[in-house]
């Protein structure tokens, strides 16, 4: 809890997929593909990733000319790469903004942001490809994206921080570790006692029997005893009766 950050200061597909970066197992099928993928970062992008902004959400008609219209004011731009799917060559709707000097990398950071352009909320962020040890992108199931709809949450980064955890390691250690001793010898002594306390009524029991059994042999017999009560039971209704 010392060292929690809302931020991934390193990325675990595991915990991106958890809200508070406590899960132990994975909940789908893309965080079992992104522990199991073996991402090597593109090595034809060039450029000094710790100037690159990221920004996604874009209008698939924005282009290069307008993104540099607006990114320009925060500071001077180096490089504009908008990523475009390379059979239609239409755009992916995210671009990487590389900046000359990292005073304008972090105004942009911090003021353009949700910013709207043609109509589009958009999102803007760090290059995290090779900036953030162990990136898994989205579409081998890591990533920071994904819908509620579809279940695939990813948390850690600067859109959906994780959630602060609450401490339960330190709840469980006193639930299932020193306490669990004297639980066990309640438990014990609790179950000695009631073993005890029917060893006893077994014995009172028992002891119980002989005596009726010597009443009824040492006594009256029973058909006495049955003549007996059936005259005080005639004696019972002759009172009623009267």
């Amino acid at each position: 809890m010392n060292d929690w950050a809302p931020i991934a200061k390193e990325y675990d597909p595991l915990k991106a997929g958890s809200i508070d970066g406590t899960d132990e197992e994975p909940h789908d099928r893309a965080i079992w593909r992104a522990m199991l993928a073996r991402y090597v970062p593109n090595k034809g992008v060039t450029g000094d990733p710790h100037l690159t902004l990221f920004v996604a959400r874009l209008n698939l008609q924005t282009t290069e000319e307008k993104i540099k219209e607006v990114f320009s004011r925060y500071g001077d731009i180096r490089k504009i790469r908008l990523v475009r799917d390379l059979v239609t060559g239409f755009s992916k709707g995210y671009a990487f903004i590389e900046y000359k000097e990292e005073r304008a990398l972090l105004k942009a950071h911090r003021d353009a942001n949700r910013l709207v352009i043609d109509q589009h909320e958009i999102f803007v962020d760090f290059e995290l490809e090779r900036t953030l040890k162990g990136w898994i992108p989205r579409r081998l199931g890591g990533g920071f994206g994904g819908k509620k709809e579809s279940g695939q949450l990813r948390f850690g980064g600067r859109d959906r921080p994780f959630r602060k955890p609450i401490n339960l390691p330190n709840m469980k250690n006193d639930f299932y570790g020193e306490g669990s001793a004297e639980k066990r010898n309640w438990s014990r002594e609790g179950t000695r006692d009631w073993r005890t306390r029917d060893r006893d009524h077994e014995r009172s029991r028992d002891k119980r029997w002989p005596e009726r059994e010597r009443s009824w042999t040492w006594g009256e017999s029973e058909r006495e005893r049955d003549s007996k009560e059936e005259r005080s039971r005639g004696r019972e209704r002759k009172d009623r009766d009267r």
